[in-house]
């Protein structure tokens, strides 16, 4: 049997649409920086993609500031006078940039790339919308706030390349000093391929939100938890009852090690997290379940299972099948 990727909130597979553009982006020689033909030419593919960011996100292309993804794009923090308050479901490079003030900026994970519960945003500062875009409908200009963060893996697009949006008015010192690139926001020479990659990656991916395509994500999504339900009484379904990414299932099994639960699955052909990718290689509980009053054992016993739009309902099934039985051997060895 193939194996079966349910990992989407770590990263997405490359779209067609994204291979293409950066194939055709190899050809392009010049710099973006340079005034002769080649190098507009390059500037092209770089401002495309630019307007296409925009389009998806409902910002001005002149808010775009491209980056090398939403963790270097979260750095911008260190440049803001008086602090930053972060939520437990936000990006962890916001909480390693946290700092207390006196006026802290407010920083909100727009829906937790764990749980897939989306977040009230109201009077946030910077939004974390790496798991929304493209997913949910996400307006940064209704939004209220001044900063938002992104990354094209997230939706499709290559990795190591992203965006900071920043609201027209807002002045912030540059991520990177050096030549001025990136309207002097973010100096050196902009990554045209990956930039390229991931225009082309997030219109694909606004246009299967609008045909209506993870809300067949979302029944498969629920397939699944019906699947666990009717198979485990003492699985917690991490915020089944509210608001949620229609992707994203978060399973807590008391007393059985979502570590052990992936290398589990992983050898049975799936693949899924036992948290975000950011926190991949550390052996430790979820924060953001510990945040939802979760104990730490328990935290330490939940598994995150994320769908995308190549998922099939075959996979859902194999996947709870494959989990049941998972499950009763694991009971067995514990009785």
């Amino acid at each position: 049997m193939s194996r079966v990727y349910l990992d989407y909130n770590a990263t997405a597979p490359l779209r067609v649409q994204a291979k293409g553009a950066m194939v055709a982006a190899m050809e392009v020689v010049g710099n973006p920086s340079s005034v002769h033909g080649e190098g507009r030419a390059a500037k092209a593919v770089v401002e495309r993609a630019r307007a296409q960011v925009a389009q998806a996100v409902g910002c001005n292309a002149a808010e775009v500031v491209f980056t090398s993804g939403a963790t270097e794009a979260a750095s911008f923090l260190r440049h803001i006078a008086g602090g930053v308050e972060v939520d437990p479901a936000a990006h962890d490079a916001l909480w390693a940039h946290r700092r207390a003030g006196d006026a802290p900026l407010q920083a909100v994970g727009v829906a937790s790339g764990e749980t897939g519960i989306m977040a009230d945003v109201a009077g946030a500062d910077l939004l974390d919308a790496t798991q929304v875009v493209g997913r949910v409908p996400f307006a940064f200009s209704w939004s209220g706030a001044d900063f938002a963060i992104l990354s094209a893996h997230k939706f499709g697009g290559p990795k190591g390349v992203g965006a900071l949006i920043v609201r027209d008015g807002v002045d912030i010192a540059a991520l990177q000093r050096g030549g001025g690139q990136e309207m002097g926001r973010r100096s050196g020479t902009e990554n045209v391929i990956g930039i390229a990659g991931m225009g082309a990656a997030i219109e694909a991916a606004m246009g299967d939100l609008d045909a209506g395509v993870w809300a067949g994500v979302e029944e498969l999504r629920n397939i699944l938890e019906s699947g666990v339900e009717a198979a485990s009484k003492e699985t917690i379904l991490v915020g089944k009852e509210v608001a949620r990414l229609p992707n994203t299932s978060c399973l807590l099994t008391p007393g059985w090690k979502g570590e052990t639960q992936v290398m589990a699955m992983d050898l049975a052909g799936f693949a899924i997290s036992a948290g975000s990718a950011c926190s991949s290689g550390k052996v430790k509980a979820s924060r953001v379940l510990m945040g939802m009053g979760f104990d730490e054992a328990d935290a330490a016993s939940a598994i995150r299972v994320s769908l995308g739009p190549e998922t099939t309902r075959d996979d859902v099934i194999r996947f709870v099948d494959v989990w049941t039985d998972k499950l009763q051997r694991h009971r067995l060895r514990s009785a």
